[in-house]
């Protein structure tokens, strides 16, 4: 079982020695844009290990400090997102796809390829992954933004319906900042696809997660509220949302 810990991430006086980790890289990165309290860089540890993973997960969400931070790694069925209090582990397999009629992908951007394609065929699939190089590595088209990480996973899902959403909140805002519909201030979150139908599902979901929806478009207009946006991580109501949208800059013009 292998996976990546951000080393800034463990909480002060946490130990976990109990737990046997063999390191197999360990390396600084610069973070570009780093969260409210986090450090402008991280020390990424990627590890191995033969602790059962529902054992390292509920240990690693006791050990994380909050607000923001999480490990993932993976086994050959599942993949594992842990949060300071909370995990969430997602199935890798064919029956994972077949029972959703919804399918939501917020694994790390490296593992998009192991997305099982069939069991998904003409369902839903959100999108919600940032691309952080620091993180993730170099994806050159991603570089030279000739496409998004919606439109890869499209390319990947060529017989799915995909739609981005749900990047450009934090988990723990998704979680409390929603209102009933009509609330003067409201937020609203952005969604882009390619399908209507596919989009009117995705927005009919936000509505009841208490937040309104502004469509931006196909994806590839999801760029928009990618990392280093006006719109991302940002508190807006429709309007403000709509007007951060309309001023987002690509990456090579931002200098």
């Amino acid at each position: 079982m292998h996976g990546v810990l951000i080393a800034e991430s463990l909480r002060v006086g946490a130990e976990f020695s109990e737990l046997p980790l063999t390191v197999l890289s360990l390396r600084r990165v610069a973070v570009s844009t780093p969260a409210p309290g986090q450090p402008s860089a991280w020390t990424l540890l990627s590890f191995e290990t033969d602790v059962e993973p529902e054992t390292l997960a509920a240990r690693f969400s006791e050990v994380l400090d909050a607000p923001g931070y999480y490990v993932d790694f993976h086994t050959d069925t599942e993949v594992f997102v842990v949060f300071a209090g909370r995990v969430f582990r997602y199935a890798t397999g064919d029956e994972a796809g077949r029972a959703a009629d919804i399918a939501v992908v917020t694994v790390p951007l490296r593992a998009v390829g192991s997305v099982p394609v069939a069991p998904l065929e003409g369902k839903v699939v959100i999108d919600t992954n940032n691309y952080y190089p620091q993180r993730d590595g170099q994806v050159p088209a991603l570089d030279d933004e000739s496409t998004t990480t919606a439109e890869l996973l499209q390319a990947h899902l060529p017989t799915s319906r995909v739609v981005k959403a749900f990047n450009h909140i934090r988990f723990g805002d998704l979680a409390t900042q929603g209102q009933a519909a009509g609330t003067t201030g409201r937020r609203a979150l952005a969604i882009a696809g390619d399908d209507a139908e596919a989009k009117a599902t995705v927005a009919a979901l936000i509505e009841d997660f208490g937040y309104d929806v502004l469509d931006a478009g196909p994806l590839a207009e999801g760029w928009r509220f990618q990392r280093d946006t006006p719109g991302y991580i940002v508190r807006l109501d429709r309007a403000q949302l709509a007007a951060a949208l309309g001023s987002a800059r690509r990456y090579a013009e931002m200098g």
